[in-house]
């Protein structure tokens, strides 16, 4: 099997079992230990805390590092680390406090591991393939988004949320499997050597990144969906068991709606793109998301139910046409000997909103509620468009328009 595919089939398996997890840890959290609030925004922040604490270094670290040997280490840690639930909780030894310290060990391998991840992909994929192959990409974790909670929530209600952590677990031993027959460093990556040390490593990318007219807004729009979003992962669980008392079945398929929305943006950005330019999609992208947001936590019964699927669709669409455009510019601007740097910065940044929206969402909602809790958050997300139209990027058609001075990327390998 190519590399691109042997790559592409690892990340497929630990997506799936993650979306399994993404039901089974939350409901674990509220039916067996019976969270409080700000427990579930705890639980929810550990998830994304690392990229507060490890996001800068670890693009040096991966780029020092052996990749191939990077990626299976840091999927073996996370499969450790969720299999110690079930244990705990048949030992009768589990607590809140451990929720949050396995989220936080797979926080920390998930940095590493996604940031080894975005950097690889253009080593073994040509230039003017990398929309469409993140395209796929976006398009395979919609896929897996749509189907693993679905899977997640019956697989929960028949067997309990503790057993169905042991899905997630499988995954990612599949993956580091299948890592594990990759190159260990592909032939076309930037040597280690050439990097500067340290500290002066991490301000590098920094500056590229925070003083580029395109990259920097891009990076901020996505910090403000990301917090967003943190405030969604905390809460979901939360609105729909205790608010709008779905059963565990109906809370899997609910949350699928997310990977209905995310498959229909994978699917439509290389059209949007091509037939808006990828800034002016940008612009609709987070006027898009900013939408859904909004409708997600409307009316009641049947009703409510309904708004939150189509608004968690909306949302997703938008947020993955973002998400796929950036990235996108951002493998083809940056210097390859910088990808890594880059890519940790903008993490740093914008999934570091991730883990301080879920707590304060957490916080609020032990207040005000999860439902009004959500629509604070969704009103939030207006900071999307605005950052986008007060930046050069509104007066592009696409992102690659704007002239940059710096050094010209370097084509990526053909594809494997």
């Amino acid at each position: 099997m190519p590399v691109f595919w042997r790559w592409w089939t690892a990340g497929t398996a630990s997506q799936a079992g993650s979306a399994v997890g993404a039901v089974a840890l939350p409901l674990t959290a509220l039916t067996v230990l019976d969270a409080s609030p700000f427990e579930m925004g705890l639980v929810a922040a550990a998830g994304y805390l690392a990229w507060l604490v490890l996001g800068l270094p670890a693009g040096v670290l991966v780029q020092r590092l052996p990749m191939r040997g990077t990626q299976v280490t840091a999927d073996l840690a996370r499969a450790a680390a969720v299999a110690s639930v079930p244990l705990a909780w048949w030992q009768g030894v589990l607590t809140v406090a451990q929720l949050v310290a396995v989220a936080l060990v797979v926080s920390v391998a998930s940095v590493i591991f996604d940031v080894a991840t975005a950097t690889y992909l253009p080593t073994i994929v040509d230039r003017d393939r990398l929309q469409s192959r993140n395209s796929l990409n976006s398009a395979t974790q919609a896929a897996t988004q749509l189907g693993g909670p679905s899977l997640g929530g019956v697989a929960v209600q028949a067997l309990g949320a503790v057993p169905t952590l042991l899905v997630d677990a499988v995954s990612y031993l599949v993956s580091a499997a299948l890592l594990r027959t990759l190159p260990a460093r592909p032939r076309t990556a930037p040597a280690a050597a050439a990097t500067p040390g340290g500290l002066a490593a991490i301000r590098e990318g920094w500056r590229f990144v925070t003083r580029h007219p395109v990259m920097a807004p891009g990076m901020w729009v996505a910090t403000a969906v990301n917090f967003v979003c943190g405030a969604q992962l905390a809460l979901y669980p939360l609105y729909l068991v205790r608010e709008l008392h779905a059963p565990a079945a109906a809370v899997g398929v609910l949350l699928a709606a997310e990977g209905a929305g995310t498959l229909a943006g994978a699917a439509l950005t290389p059209a949007v793109a091509r037939r808006l330019g990828t800034a002016r999609a940008l612009v609709v992208a987070a006027v898009v998301a900013l939408g859904g947001a909004l409708l997600i936590p409307v009316g009641a019964g049947r009703g409510a139910y309904a708004a939150f699927a189509a608004g968690n669709v909306v949302f997703a669409a938008g947020v993955v046409v973002l998400s796929v455009t950036t990235r996108t510019y951002r493998q083809l601007a940056s210097p390859p000997e910088l990808l890594s740097r880059v890519v940790a910065t903008v993490r740093f940044v914008s999934w570091g909103a991730i883990p301080v929206g879920g707590l304060l969402a957490g916080t609020v909602a032990g207040i005000v509620g999860a439902r009004w809790t959500l629509v604070l958050f969704a009103v939030a997300a207006a900071a999307a468009p605005a950052v986008v139209l007060r930046s050069p990027i509104r007066r592009l058609r696409d992102l690659t328009d704007l002239a940059v001075a710096g050094p010209a990327p370097v084509p990526a390998a053909a594809p494997r």
